[in-house]
């Protein structure tokens, strides 16, 4: 593995003493034993809240400088989490170069239609003929992504793009780990990488489950690190 960049080995250092990243033994909703846990619900301060923000404005900033003619219009963020989140890392993006993105709006949807005031679904910027980045905590299956991307093709925007915090670099769940009765061993691709092949936008991620293994290792947590690359070997993937 690479080296990580500074500010990614800085956020991990955050996540684990701030109890965001934790290890232990964690059942998951496809019924699989994780070593480890990543808690998005926990940045709920000011400290927290910039540190992940700015990460992804960093991961964001950096796949368009990676990629020339690469850019977005608006952040869209999904009630309710990617609320704050598209908010805070517009600013975020702002500050890390007004320039390029000076300019980017933010919105979200109501989860019921508003009937009064200003009415409708969204708030915040409109999507019409706009080039839209979504931005979320996890991606688990997929389900809220595409719920996501239905609103915005039905507001007349551009899907360009998907952020979320944490890519745990696993294989989606056979339909025999959901009841309960283990692995079937097939081979399945990740909840991302179905995601990407669907949409053929890129699907970026501040995290990924390697970058907490070197992160954990440079602290030199050699029993977490041991448990994760275990996990990593039984249900991970490289899409």
């Amino acid at each position: 593995m690479s080296e990580l960049p500074a500010w990614k080995s800085d956020l991990i250092s955050l996540c684990l003493s701030s109890n965001v990243l934790s290890f232990g033994t964690f059942k998951l909703k496809s019924n699989r034993t994780s070593p480890y846990f990543f808690n998005c619900g926990l940045f709920s301060n000011a400290k927290l809240i910039r540190a992940i923000s700015s990460a992804y404005a960093q991961a964001l900033n950096t796949h368009a400088e990676e990629n020339a003619g690469w850019g977005f219009d608006v952040l869209f963020g999904p009630a309710y989490k990617g609320i704050p989140l598209c908010a805070t890392t517009v600013e975020k993006l702002g500050s890390l170069d007004e320039k390029r993105w000076g300019e980017v709006g933010y919105a979200f949807n109501r989860k019921e239609v508003k009937d009064h005031g200003e009415g409708g679904l969204m708030v915040g910027e409109s999507l019409k003929g706009k080039r839209v980045v979504i931005i979320d905590d996890v991606m688990t299956a997929g389900t809220a992504i595409r719920e996501s991307i239905g609103i915005i093709k039905a507001q007349g925007g551009t899907l360009v793009g998907i952020v979320v915090a944490v890519n745990r670099q696993e294989k989606m769940p056979s339909q025999s780990e959901k009841e309960g009765k283990g692995d079937d061993g097939s081979v399945r691709g990740s909840a991302i990488g179905e995601v990407r092949r669907e949409t053929g936008v890129p699907v970026m991620s501040v995290l990924t489950l390697s970058d907490l293994i070197e992160g954990i290792k440079a602290m030199g947590k050699k029993e977490e690190v041991e448990k994760m690359e275990e996990y990593y070997r039984q249900y991970g993937t490289t899409d």
